[in-house]
């Protein structure tokens, strides 16, 4: 183990400290996922990571599991210490009353109710603290509630299944199933991981989906939204059962009386002014799902939202399962619709391209743009540490 003090050993804890907060994944939100580690003189000798809202923060695990005596210790955390009231109370008093010397961030907490309010409440009195210590991939860990707060609109992740040359379906619409049960495995698990499933109507009339996260343990379902501007569903449509919550957009040419149907029913409707198109406008439809606390999003076709989204740059994230297989037909659906661009340089450039096998898939994973440093936004309707 790194003696303490060189980058190197800050780089090192961190990444522990990044670990320990990636095992609360799914489970922490709305809150971030954080994890903390104490060393005195390059030796571990407290961790923690914070569990579900309303549980102790990472910090206040770390100190009162800590198996030595804490004054004088470091404590690495990958992200601003809170200092405010919330469901527990702020971690900064904690870490001074623990008589903690030194305190390494790995990244600033863009929540107002922080906003380095933390690290400057530590600062006046006396605790050195390091800031910006593998920045990028603290705030890779919590992408979601990054976006989220900057902008008051989820981080879309936009996930596909599509065969070698580009297809998400056949040329007569039938797309199960492109991935194997390996891919579709994982797909679930990323269900159970974000707060709400977006799709067309074209998918529910064509597939009749249920979109929820099934065989994973300790998973939870996702709240299904349907675009549909034109309500269009059926009532027998397995998405609108009542084991997990639906949200339907749709826009005021909306039958009224079918409105309150789906009302009477329990299922919650949101009605927009159509875009130029006669469409759900997909921006307010984002800022309203940010409104009810929607931090992450997962886009799951089909071609015709894909396209819109990737058009109107509400993509963060591309997770792509690719089969060996060649579909053919030029009337078969594609990931990115319509007339495309003019030029390779038009194009959407994407970031961070990382693959590996899913069984006989290729997972493939990139950004639509590339990592940003933290900046203060909008405070969203609901969010931060709790």
């Amino acid at each position: 183990m790194p003696r303490e003090g060189p980058a190197e050993a800050d780089e090192t804890f961190m990444g522990l400290a990044c670990r320990l907060a990636a095992r609360g994944r799914g489970h922490t939100r709305p809150n971030p996922m954080v994890g903390a580690v104490l060393v005195r003189q390059g030796r571990v000798f407290g961790t923690g990571y914070h569990r579900r809202p309303g549980a102790p923060h990472a910090e206040v695990i770390a100190i009162e599991g800590a198996k030595e005596d804490t004054r004088g210790a470091t404590l690495y955390v990958n992200l601003e210490p809170c200092s405010h009231h919330g469901r527990t109370p702020p971690c900064v008093d904690r870490i001074l009353s623990a008589g903690i010397r030194r305190v390494v961030v790995g990244t600033r907490d863009t929540n107002p109710l922080v906003s380095g309010r933390g690290i400057a409440a530590l600062r006046r009195k006396g605790v050195l603290v390091t800031c910006g210590v593998l920045e990028e991939k603290c705030r890779r860990l919590n992408e979601a509630f990054f976006k989220y707060m900057e902008t008051n609109k989820p981080f879309v992740t936009l996930k596909a299944a599509l065969s070698l040359d580009g297809k998400i379906a056949s040329s007569s619409g039938r797309s199960q199933w492109i991935s194997c049960a390996a891919s579709r495995k994982k797909v679930h698990r990323l269900r159970s991981r974000v707060d709400a499933i977006l799709v067309g109507i074209g998918t529910v009339l064509k597939d009749d989906p249920r979109l929820t996260a099934r065989g994973v343990r300790g998973g939870r379902n996702p709240c299904r939204v349907v675009m549909d501007s034109r309500l269009q569903i059926p009532a027998s449509a397995r998405v609108l059962r009542a084991e997990a919550e639906t949200l339907l957009a749709t826009t005021d040419k909306a039958p009224k009386g079918k409105i309150k149907e789906m009302e009477r029913r329990g299922i919650q409707v949101e009605v927009f002014r159509p875009d130029r198109s006669g469409r759900v406008p997909l921006g307010r439809l984002l800022r309203r799902l940010a409104g009810r606390g929607i931090q992450h999003l997962l886009l799951e076709g089909g071609s015709g939202i894909y396209t819109t989204a990737l058009k109107a740059k509400e993509v963060d994230k591309l997770l792509l399962f690719v089969a060996p297989l060649l579909l053919g037909g030029r009337d078969a659906p594609t990931l990115f619709d319509g007339p495309g661009f003019a030029s390779p340089k038009r194009g959407i450039p994407l970031y961070d391209l990382r693959w590996r096998r899913s069984d006989r898939d290729l997972m493939l994973e990139a950004y639509c743009s590339g990592p940003q440093s933290g900046r203060a936004g909008k405070r969203p309707a609901a969010g931060g540490r709790i």
